[in-house]
């Protein structure tokens, strides 16, 4: 247990940032996991439709610290990738 006063507002601080990190991840892989649902029914319109949040949701998280940089930037590639090779859906 933290027992100098800055070692007691550092661990609040702590967990405040904590819970705001867990829920943004969270927040981060229920969209993706949506998007990545389109992505395996072949649901072009839907899965572009998802893309643009998702990738949003991406940025901010980067931009918050919750995810690397370079995590960001590979799942933004990755997705955009299997979205774009999703044949198109039949003219109706």
């Amino acid at each position: 247990m933290a027992y100098h006063h800055s070692a007691v507002r550092q661990q609040r601080r702590s967990l405040r940032r904590n819970a705001v990190n867990r829920k943004n991840k969270s927040e981060l892989r229920t969209q993706v996991k949506r998007l990545r649902q389109a992505i395996e029914g072949k649901d072009k319109d839907s899965a572009e439709k998802l893309l643009p949040q998702t990738v949003s949701l991406i940025d901010k998280s980067v931009k918050k610290g919750t995810i690397h940089e370079n995590k960001g930037a590979r799942f933004k590639s990755r997705l955009g990738r299997q979205v774009k090779s999703l044949n198109p859906t039949s003219p109706k």
